[in-house]
This record gives structure tokens, C-alpha cells and sequence, in this order.
């Protein structure tokens, strides 16, 4: 997850009053992606899910997938 500029091959989506960018091609691979918002007593922060396989995304260990 990460803040960008819209580009011109991103889906874009509005719930609750904030603006979701999501590449095209990889909503296609990851489909349905559910994005949560969860307090706790360490902090907040938004949780994603979805169909894309545990440990698959950039292919490394890169820490930003």
C-alpha cells in the first residue's frame, strides 16, 4: 500500500469518504480486496485482504508488498 497520484491504468474507488487507487491489472489478479480499518491498543491502521496468495506479491522480501 502506498500514497500516489492517480495513473492512467488505476481503478478508483471512494468509500467513507477516501479515495482508493488500485492498478487495473492487479485488482484483476487480487480480486475481491477488502480494506479494513482497525484500532487496537498499539495504534490504528488499515488491514487489506484478499485472494492473492500468502507470501506472493513483489517476489522478495522487500518489505513495501
Amino acid at each position: 500500500m502506498a500514497l500516489d497520484e492517480s495513473q492512467g491504468n488505476d481503478e478508483i474507488f471512494t468509500d467513507g469518504g477516501v479515495t482508493f487507487l488500485v492498478d487495473k491489472g492487479l485488482l484483476e489478479e487480487v480480486k475481491p480486496i477488502n480494506v479494513d480499518f482497525i484500532e487496537s491498543d498499539g495504534g490504528g491502521g488499515f488491514k487489506l485482504t484478499s485472494s492473492l496468495a500468502a507470501g506472493a506479491g513483489c517476489g522478495s522480501s522487500c518489505g513495501s508488498c
